[in-house]
């Protein structure tokens, strides 16, 4: 059972209890990007009665047979070969569909719901285009130097948690013009296919983002 307090971050709570990034989901808490803000601040800012979330953390924390793996002791290689083959292999997957699909809903339904679609659709091109960039500095250039035990990591984590924020904006942008990606009433299943991509790639976007700015980084940058 950990120890939870208002002053303790989001980030450092996820990362002590996995399960605790469900509970964050379901009030959209950033446990990623905003993984430095306290639980007091965090449930100020958005209403959320302390005691409640509180409550939903415990619950989350009680013991499971079905438990996650701790990537707070776990090898770094080893965090780093779960990342690479569970988000970055996702995202060279994922993106490229995405961005079939996207393109496919907006010849169908561009000129009723141009509004929504053409922002939207500029921000996943954008989107793809940093992480295609972004993946390939972790992979060529970061993550053999933690593998290496590399005291200089400092500088190229730096770069990365900033690409890591302007990743978090471009999916806050995304749910803005779709409010909450709320499907028009013409909307055929490719449109349905293409706004639970998108919600899924928000999920996978939070962990991903949240093993390497929450544990991994601050980890690799611990070895001396």
């Amino acid at each position: 059972m950990i120890t939870l307090t208002e002053e303790k971050t989001i980030g450092e709570i996820a990362a002590e209890l996995p399960a605790a990034a469900r509970v964050f989901e379901k009030y959209g808490i950033d446990y990623c990007c905003g993984g430095k803000v306290a639980l007091g601040a965090a449930c100020g800012e958005r209403g959320i009665v302390l005691g409640q979330l509180v409550q939903e953390l415990d619950r989350a924390a009680a013991p499971s047979t079905g438990a996650e793996r701790d990537w707070q002791t776990a090898p770094l290689n080893e965090l780093i070969d779960h990342i690479l083959a569970r988000h970055h292999a996702y995202l060279k997957a994922e993106l490229p569909r995405l961005a079939r699909l996207i393109e496919k809903v907006t010849k169908a339904h561009g000129a009723k719901h141009s509004d929504s679609l053409v922002p939207l659709g500029e921000t996943l091109n954008a989107l793809r285009q940093e992480l295609d960039a972004h993946l390939m500095k972790e992979e060529v250039v970061l993550f053999p130097m933690i593998r290496a035990g590399h005291p200089g990591v400092g500088n190229p984590i730096r770069v990365m948690e900033h690409e890591h924020d302007s990743a978090g904006r471009a999916l806050e942008h995304m749910r803005g013009v779709t409010a909450n990606y709320t499907l028009p009433e013409d909307a055929c299943n490719s449109y349905r296919a293409l706004f639970d991509g998108l919600r899924e790639l928000e999920a996978d976007l939070h962990q991903h983002i949240h093993l390497e700015n929450n544990i991994l980084f601050p980890r690799a940058a611990a070895v001396r």
